[in-house]
């Protein structure tokens, strides 16, 4: 749009004008950009097309595979927690327990949607299972800290596992 109204300036400022000059070069200028918005929202739906076409190519009712870079990511992200921890009953284990059980949900997900299989991750998803059936629904602070042992050992655990399988997260 930017690029149609600079055009417009400079086709202004070439042409003489006279009378009417104003009026022509407001129509046309209102063309312009006009044109221009209808090229940039056809250019934007081709595109759009263009990749759904691509990703249909293959297999048109299949969603596209999550890979190992879900499993890289999100056990980066769990790692990211290694260093941290919260003292129970202290008030300050909110925030550090939620997150570590969060990116152990998240952990759980991409392993099971991995491509290599739920069964590869075995061991790690069955420390998360036995965690998330111990944990079941309640998220709160003073369960969360009840089952703090739990948590922390379930990531500790998992990263050791991950340790052992750099293929899974390099």
């Amino acid at each position: 749009m930017i690029v149609a109204a600079a055009l417009v300036s400079c086709t202004q400022a070439s042409s003489g004008g006279g009378p009417g000059a104003d009026a022509a070069r407001s129509v046309a200028n209102a063309d312009s950009v006009e044109n221009a918005d209808r090229a940039e929202r056809e250019a934007g739906e081709a595109a759009e097309a263009g990749g759904a076409a691509e990703a249909g190519d293959a297999e048109p009712a299949a969603a596209p595979s999550p890979g190992p870079a879900l499993v890289r990511d999100a056990f980066a992200t769990l790692q990211a927690t290694l260093d941290e921890t919260c003292t129970p009953g202290a008030g300050d284990c909110a925030y550090f327990l939620g997150r570590v059980t969060r990116e152990l949900t998240e952990l759980d997900e991409s392993m099971r949607a991995d491509t290599k299989g739920p069964g590869h991750f075995k061991k790690p998803l069955a420390d998360m299972k036995s965690l998330f059936d111990e944990l079941g629904d309640d998220r709160s602070e003073p369960h969360l800290e009840k089952h703090f042992s739990e948590i922390v050992g379930t990531r500790d655990r998992i990263s050791t596992w991950m340790q052992d399988h750099p293929d899974d997260y390099r």
